[in-house]
């Protein structure tokens, strides 16, 4: 499943801007599957050159937010449903910090068909952004939507990387491209991220390792470095 828009714009968005480029996501209308129509408009200021990025350091998770959403027809309670039941998850890791997830109705002129889900993303000490989010679906109890948003995020902070599993491939072709060597540390590599590797040194002929941190503490956690040594794309309209 790929990640929500909310997912683009709450936790894609800071972290591709330290490549130092600025973009803005505009979401016009809400779309859900099967019908689709959503809209979106993005738009992105030029830049002569990506700079490398290192998110290697975690640190400490800070704070834990979200929103529970439904459009359309069905009920607000689902979305309250939702943002109990991954709150009372968290909260079994993370006793003393406050989490803090929204549950919203979506304004119908906002969003196109019925749809729910969740998103809950945690925010760290380093300035990382790590996710977990779910859809709703047709028989399947709003408890566990939230609950599988909130294990997913779990997931991704149990392994010790700086990224989560969506963004680790997300970032790959912006490494890729940038004015020197780029560092993230990930969790378990996925076969996304193993794909866009695969293509970005076919394609731009840049050059990638990945090999498992050997950092103090992370031997017992399936963690690993990926290194970019980026071709310094340069944009010649500018």
């Amino acid at each position: 499943m790929a990640p929500q828009i909310d997912y683009t714009a709450t936790v894609f968005k800071p972290i591709a801007e330290k490549f130092g480029f600025k973009f803005n996501c505009d979401i016009k209308m809400r779309g859900y599957y099967p019908r689709g129509g959503g809209e979106v408009i993005v738009q992105v200021s030029p830049v002569k050159q990506l700079n490398p990025i290192s998110i290697t350091e975690r640190g400490s998770v800070t704070k834990i937010s979200g929103r529970a959403f439904v459009a359309g027809a069905l009920p607000f309670k689902v979305a309250k449903e939702m943002a109990a039941a991954a709150v009372r998850c968290l909260r079994k890791e993370f006793r003393d910090l406050y989490v803090n997830i929204q549950p919203v109705q979506e304004p119908r002129d906002h969003a196109f068909g019925n749809g729910s889900g969740i998103i809950v993303v945690a925010e760290t000490s380093t300035g990382c952004l790590l996710a977990g989010s779910a859809l709703g679906k047709r028989g399947v109890n709003a408890d566990k939507v939230g609950i599988d948003a909130a294990e997913m995020l779990l997931a991704n902070l149990r392994h010790g990387g700086a990224v989560d599993e969506y963004l680790q491939d997300q970032l790959i072709i912006f490494m890729a491209l940038a004015n020197g060597v780029s560092r993230i540390k990930t969790g378990p590599v996925t076969l996304h991220t193993q794909t866009a590797i695969h293509f970005a040194e076919q394609l731009a002929k840049a050059k990638f390792t990945v090999k498992k941190s050997e950092e103090e503490g992370d031997a017992s956690k399936d963690a690993y470095i990926i290194e970019c040594q980026g071709i310094a794309m340069t944009n010649p309209n500018l």
